[in-house]
């Protein structure tokens, strides 16, 4: 469900918190900080789908609330409350899976009550909102389609949300689309999804693998990457390049289903986005360099490392 590329990013985060912490790092302390990171990424959906849930059964609150008043309207009285019993959204809620991440993760714990408040109020204003309740009945796509229209037109164009999300999810930047595709693909069939293997095994042994081989085959990397700096001294190339260089060397080298050009790419656009803005063009440079210097030499064998 991750793609490869929020793997690469978070490897490359593991990597660059090892090469810059000052303390000398444990065997296990790059996998522990590889699994922090994907954990972050679950905790952030499961907290997503959370936050719209809450703010579509908010009419239920709305209601109470209204209905409580010292002298209450006819218009407090009868609040529609058709969107609080939406038949998907209690498909969610009470989906084992869901139900198991939602102990784990513990998104309440976020709640924030004045920004839900505050986007319900936007959403009952809506005129999509108002052609939902105006009909009686529920029609399965209907049903699916108001949820959708809740986290895409409301949620995400929302300042106010995603900057508190960006508060306390400091890989919302990192995720915001993928987690967009996910969330939308567990819309259409919820009860497929398991919330327990969010990343699946041969992607997590992917990004395992690929954080061990770059760790282990630093003088390897650095043999193939130095002879290409010409005149740039290695102590002062930025460290997040570097280990984007190392990650593709240890691409073209070791992992034999991934073609080249792939991994050129990817690399390129990670240093576009995470170093500086000469970064995409220095890497592109090397990388693409090394990578003729290994077809030229018959040295692109594609052996996968298993390390001893």
């Amino acid at each position: 469900m991750i793609s490869r590329r929020n793997i690469r990013v978070k490897v490359m985060q593991a990597l660059y918190s090892v090469e810059t912490q000052e303390t000398t790092t444990k065997p296990n302390d790059p996998f522990r900080l590889l699994q922090k990171h994907f954990d972050h990424t679950h905790h952030l959906f499961v907290y997503l789908i959370h936050f719209l849930t809450e703010l579509a059964r908010y009419a239920e609150v709305d209601s109470r609330n209204r209905a409580g008043k010292h002298l209450p309207s006819k218009a407090d009285l009868n609040v529609n409350i058709k969107l609080a019993g939406n038949e998907l959204l209690w498909k969610i809620l009470e989906y084992p899976s869901y139900q198991k991440a939602v102990k784990e993760a513990r998104p309440e714990l976020l709640e924030n009550p004045e920004l839900l408040k505050k986007m319900y109020l936007q959403l009952v204003e809506t005129d999509r909102y108002q052609q939902y309740i105006a009909v009686e009945g529920r029609d399965k796509k209907e049903e699916k389609s108001m949820l959708e229209f809740i986290f895409n037109e409301l949620m995400l164009p929302n300042e106010d949300f995603t900057s508190y999300v960006e508060e306390n999810f400091t890989n919302w930047d990192d995720d915001a689309d993928m987690l967009r595709l996910l969330l939308q693909n567990f819309l259409n069939k919820p009860a497929s999804f398991n919330f327990q293997e969010l990343i699946s095994r041969e992607k997590w042994q992917f990004g395992k693998s690929l954080l061990e081989t770059v760790l282990e085959k630093k003088e390897v990397t650095m043999e193939y990457i130095k002879p290409r700096l010409k005149n740039w001294d290695p102590e002062r190339i930025a460290v997040l390049d570097m280990i984007l260089m190392r990650m593709g060397v240890c691409e073209f080298l070791y992992f034999e289903t991934i073609p080249p050009k792939v991994t050129i790419n990817e690399y390129i656009d990670l240093a576009k986005e995470y170093s500086t803005p000469q970064s995409g063009q220095f890497v592109n440079g090397i990388l693409d360099n090394i990578h003729k210097d290994l077809v030229r030499d018959d040295k692109m064998h594609k052996v996968a490392f298993k390390p001893s």
